[in-house]
Parts: structure tokens; sequence; C-alpha cells
């Protein structure tokens, strides 16, 4: 247990990355796969995870993130994104994966579905995507801590232009936007961030036991 605590102490946001640094594949797999695994609501999974690798789009992306370095020095970098089709066909088609992956007959699942879809047509399309979008964050948690594990350095970034990257990328045409984006690699020696001494509100100031 204490090598997860001493590893999300270890764990900053990384400011600056050194570039010469790679990822091995089983790296950036792993914490991809841990995204996959993901909890989200439902277990719907409502996003896809962009994986920008060539030079000249992560350059044009990093105009648009106001020339923040890491997203083009990262040794990786993901852009975690909305699914904006979520809607009656979308469940269907993921009770269907259920059933599949199960064995199972998707009639059984009839009243799990209907619950799922009664949620979402109480939404408008926007609240859909909001209550979507939280999802996303979920996944993004689940990396940085799969990330601090594996001593791969991570910054998790909101600080970009989203229609600029929806551009960008193609996102809208399929029925994605970006939410939050993942920069990956190892830190740069001239990263004053990593000697910073980390804080954090007490255990007493943010856990309330009842």
């Amino acid at each position: 247990m204490n090598n997860i605590i001493n590893a999300l102490n270890w764990r900053y946001a990384t400011k600056s990355f050194d570039p010469a640094k790679k990822l091995s594949d089983e790296q950036l797999n792993t914490i991809l796969e841990s995204m996959r695994l993901s909890a989200s609501s439902y277990g719907l999974q409502p996003w896809k995870f962009v994986v920008v690798s060539n030079p000249e789009t992560r350059t044009a992306l990093r105009a648009a993130a106001w020339d923040q370095t890491q997203v083009t020095d990262a040794s990786a970098f993901v852009v975690l994104s909305v699914r904006t089709d979520v809607d009656a066909a979308y469940v269907d088609a993921y009770m269907k994966s259920i059933a599949d992956a199960r064995g199972m007959d998707i009639s059984a699942l009839s009243g799990f579905a209907d619950m799922i879809k009664g949620t979402i047509s109480r939404r408008t399309a926007e609240q859909v995507i909001d209550w979507s979008s939280r999802q996303v964050y979920i996944a993004l948690g689940t990396a940085l801590t799969t990330a601090a594990q594996l001593e791969v350095d991570a910054c998790p970034m909101e600080g970009f232009d989203e229609a600029k990257f929806d551009e960008i990328l193609g996102l809208k045409e399929k029925n994605l936007a970006s939410r939050v984006c993942l920069a990956l690699g190892f830190r740069s020696a001239e990263d004053t961030s990593a000697s910073y001494k980390k804080v954090r509100f007490a255990k007493d100031e943010v856990v309330v036991t009842m």
C-alpha cells in the first residue's frame, strides 16, 4: 500500500519534459489500457482517447494551447475526448457488447437498457454531454495514478482552445469533442517544479467521517 502513496507523492504536474527521453511501447500501452478499463457511469465509456503522434499536428496543437511546451516536448500526447453521440442507439450498441462478452441473451439486459435510456431522455443534449464529460475525468485520474506507479511523468492540461483542437483533429466529424489533455514522458533536469514540496490540505480538512 505504501507503494501507491509513495508514487502519488512522487508525481507532480510536469512543466518541462525532456524531448530526448521516450516512453516504451509497454509503458504507453499500459497507461492507455488503464484508461480503457477506467470506471464510468453505467459503464458507458463515453469517450475516445486520441493519441497524437504526428509532429506537425502537435505543433499546431501547441499553438492552440498558448504555446505550452508540453504539447510537443512530451514523449506522448493524448487528447481525452467526450463522445457527443450518447443516445438510445449508443446504449443499444453497449448492451450488445455486454451480451456478446458475457454470452447472454440481450433481452436479459432490457431493464438495464431502459434505465439508462430513461436517464438520457430526461436530460438535454447539452446535459448529456456534460454528464459524459465528467466520466472523461475519471479516466484522466486513472491514467495519472497508473503513470505515477510506472514512474512516468505526466501533466494534465485544460489550458487550450477546445474549438481549435477539435478543428485540427477533425473531432466534430467523429462525434467527439476535446475535454482535457495528458502529456506523458520524463521530466527535464531543468524543471524546477520537480523539487517543489507537494502541498495538500491535511487529511482532517478533506476527509469527513459521519
